[in-house]
């Protein structure tokens, strides 16, 4: 019986140190080695060098306060990683009434209606995760001419910005072009002197 006991303690010490510390360790060098970046966390930064926050993760930096930034999809959880996201509000949710009439007034307020822009579903509903950094390049153009008279930049200058920001799925069938509004905004910030 001792002998078995033994052996399970030493199965499961061994079992902890492979899967719990070499395992990790192991892929971790391997993910520097491959992406140095990304293993790191896929850090972005203030143009002051301070770290702003991870590519792959939504901020609440475009807040409705700062009308120079280009404004992220709302977010359920206010960009927390550890509150976790509630499901996104469906089509008969009054959550998405709420969301779809805060939309509709910042349309209003900077005037967008006057260009007949249509309102592309990405800005208005959060994504699965309420963390997405991500918004289609119509949910961001659709906002050039609140951002051109918050910084007196042309529209001609902010769309060819913002156009050069798109990312092309690797596939045309794996996905749809989009923009890292973060990244956007990060690269915006030297412009405007902010």
């Amino acid at each position: 019986m001792a002998g078995h006991l033994r052996a399970t303690v030493a199965l499961l010490a061994l079992t902890i140190l492979v899967s719990g510390v070499a395992y990790p360790v192991f892929v971790t060098e391997v993910a520097h080695l491959v992406d140095p970046a990304a293993a790191g966390g896929s850090l972005l930064r203030y143009p002051d060098g301070t770290v702003a926050g991870s590519a792959e993760v939504a901020q609440n930096l475009t807040n409705r306060s700062q009308p120079w930034l280009f404004w992220a999809r709302p977010s359920l959880s206010d960009y927390n990683t550890t509150l976790g996201a509630e499901t996104p509000p469906g089509p008969t949710d009054p959550a998405l009434l709420a969301l779809l009439n805060e939309t509709l007034a910042y349309m209003r307020l900077y005037g967008n209606f006057t260009v007949n822009a249509t309102l592309p579903i990405w800005l208005v509903t959060p994504s699965a995760s309420s963390i997405d950094p991500d918004l289609v390049p119509e949910a961001v153009l659709v906002q050039i001419p609140r951002v051109a008279a918050a910084t007196n930049l042309s529209v001609g200058f902010l769309t060819d910005f913002v156009n050069d920001h798109i990312t092309e799925p690797p596939l045309p069938f794996l996905g749809v072009p989009y923009i890292d509004v973060l990244k956007l905004d990060l690269a915006l910030l030297p412009l405007i002197g902010k």
